[in-house]
């Protein structure tokens, strides 16, 4: 739990500092066995220039690796950052 719980907040603290936005979603579902994380935003999008090394995103990789879970960062369905992370039943 607490671990869903630090990914959404860092997830939202990185819209609010970097990603200019005007909206955020936050979705949590029970999805094949596994509670799948999504964090959205129609932001500005990641950096490619900065890579995927800020301190934030590998806090929240890490986070997820530990649980035996899965983290991906793209963009967003209509622009932005999607940020979505899967957990094995029971890992969280």
């Amino acid at each position: 739990q607490a671990t869903v719980y630090r990914i959404v907040q860092e997830a939202l603290t990185n819209v609010v500092k970097h990603a200019d936005a005007t909206r955020a979603r936050v979705s949590l579902e029970a999805r094949n066995g596994a509670l799948v994380v999504e964090v959205e935003d129609d932001g500005r999008g990641l950096d490619p220039e900065r890579g995927n090394h800020r301190f934030g995103l590998l806090g929240m990789r890490e986070r997820v690796e530990l649980a035996d879970g899965e983290l991906r960062l793209g963009p967003g369905r209509t622009g932005g950052t999607r940020i979505w992370a899967s957990f094995p039943d029971g890992a969280v």
